[in-house]
């Protein structure tokens, strides 16, 4: 059987009662040894490497990719999606779906092949998951979930276009890049911050939800703004705060938002009627502190769709599986390293530490970069490291669908 890679290197007399005590008893100690831990962060290392997703060394590493699935699908047309006692299988099962998922995650290359499977899930098969769920960006349990289970049903052939789709990708987006840039890759969620060709930060992100996807464009963060207010835009007012306004009066009050009219003026929300648009007239303004919208910190650059990058007081959102939640900024998790990073040539020895200490300070400040750094936002669901680990996502804005390579640039 052809394999693909962790995507692409297919790499004296007893009582029968006594017998079965013992076999369960050493059973629960080989389970209780399992480093758990130790295979999530093999997992990872496998994966966050310090090659950035945007690079020619991608491109290569993304052909080579194609290659073997291409030997794969040739040879076996794909392989057979997981049958329905695969869901929920952990540690410590044992039913012959463990026996197909061990099989199915060798070809993956997320095992090592071996000529006999047995029907137990034991350490090696919840490391092979672990390494899995990390390629696939899922939350890294060992057990397969709904989410895991969804990403083992995805057959070859359209794991094959995905890679040929996101290889005319990145040659596009490599002849653009600098030297000193950061990446928000969409469909992953996540922002690497580049040097030198190599990845010196990689934060999780919160980016658009489907109807109001993060635009794909490249610019220049020119501004870092400390504990800044929120003015709320006039999408978001009429989408959600007259809605929020009718559900709950005192929602304004609660997240400290205040209204102002055309002149500048502090207007009461009783002296709006907010069973119409007529909220879309003023201005809104959130306070600086704990309750912003944008946190501690926004990131500005160059765009004309009003999108920016932030800090974000939803903290557990960057943990989850799914982060499309936004209306299309980019929340940033631990946003203060890079922000270190970014106002480095501005001098003052800008460290993670220090940042975050004048945010909690209350430090309000607008602060020019004294070197503009490029950013790009991409749409990537498939990429390879030169370990031969290949990554995937799921096509969330359905760019993938409509085969869309080149993308207009805001």
């Amino acid at each position: 059987m052809a394999t693909v890679g962790a995507g692409l290197a297919m790499p004296s007399i007893v009582r029968a009662e006594d017998n079965s005590f013992w076999e369960m008893f050493n059973k629960e100690q080989r389970l209780k040894s399992v480093d758990r831990e130790g295979a999530t962060a093999t997992a990872k290392s496998l994966v966050d490497t310090i090659e950035p997703i945007l690079s020619y060394d991608t491109s290569y590493n993304l052909q080579l990719a194609i290659q073997n699935y291409e030997a794969f699908i040739q040879a076996n047309g794909s392989w057979e999606p997981p049958v329905r006692e695969t869901f929920g299988l952990k540690l410590g099962d044992s039913r012959r779906a463990a026996a197909l998922l061990k099989r199915r995650l060798m070809i993956n290359g997320d095992m090592e092949l071996e000529k006999r499977v047995d029907d137990e899930f034991d350490a090696k098969l919840d490391a092979a998951v672990r390494l899995f769920q990390a390629r696939h960006g899922l939350v890294i349990s060992g057990q397969v979930d709904e989410a895991t289970f969804y990403a083992l049903s995805v057959p070859a052939d359209y794991r094959l276009n995905q890679l040929r789709l996101n290889a005319q990708r990145i040659d596009q987006w490599a002849s653009a890049l600098t030297d000193r840039y950061v990446a928000v890759n969409i469909p992953a969620a996540t922002v690497e911050a580049v040097e030198g060709a190599q990845v010196v930060q990689r934060h999780n992100s919160v980016v658009g939800k489907v109807d109001r996807a993060t635009p794909i464009l490249n610019s220049k963060i020119f501004q870092v703004k400390f504990n800044p207010y929120w003015t709320v835009p006039k999408s978001i007012i009429e989408k959600d705060m007259i809605k929020y306004m009718n559900e709950d009066p005192e929602y304004l009050a609660k997240f400290k938002i205040r209204i102002f009219d055309g002149n500048g003026n502090e207007i009461s929300p009783t002296q709006i009627d907010w069973s119409t648009n007529d909220a879309v007239k003023y201005t809104f303004r959130q306070d600086p502190g704990g309750e912003n919208s944008m946190g501690h910190c926004k990131i500005d650059f160059y765009n004309k769709y009003d999108v920016y990058m932030h800090d974000t007081p939803q903290k557990a959102l960057f943990g989850e599986n799914a982060r499309f939640h936004s209306s299309g900024c980019m929340r940033c998790e631990n946003i203060e390293e890079l922000v270190a990073w970014l106002l480095r040539d501005n001098g003052g020895g800008w460290t993670p530490e220090s940042v975050m200490a004048a945010w909690q300070q209350g430090m309000r400040e607008d602060i020019k970069l004294d070197v503009q750094v490029p950013i790009h936002t991409t749409y990537i669901t498939a990429w390879a490291n030169r370990q031969g680990t290949v990554s995937f996502r799921d096509d969330v804005y359905q760019f993938d669908a409509q085969g869309v390579v080149s993308f207009s640039e805001g």
